[in-house]
């Protein structure tokens, strides 16, 4: 297959993955009290303090977020003009 072809499919899956690992931190957040997920959904920074504090649960979205990102990093890199088409 075709680079031009899998690049923006992969950014795109990345994506999507990207943002299902940050509603699932949100949720993880909520799970502990509505003022974790509050704060975390209106003060991104109170996401790294919720990272440390609530690793065991935290930990999944999180490497998913982060698998996420290098995909789409490593994607866009080999593949400069992929982003655009």
């Amino acid at each position: 297959m075709d680079m031009d072809l899998i690049a923006p499919i992969l950014i795109i899956a990345g994506g999507l993955i990207y943002c299902i690992g940050g509603i699932l931190f949100l949720i993880a957040a909520f799970r502990q009290s509505i003022w974790w997920g509050l704060a975390c959904l209106f003060l991104p920074i109170v996401q790294i303090f919720f990272l440390i504090v609530h690793w065991p649960e935290a930990k999944r979205p999180f490497f998913m977020q982060l698998t996420a990102l290098v995909v789409v990093v490593i994607v866009i890199l080999l593949n400069p003009h992929a982003i655009h088409h």
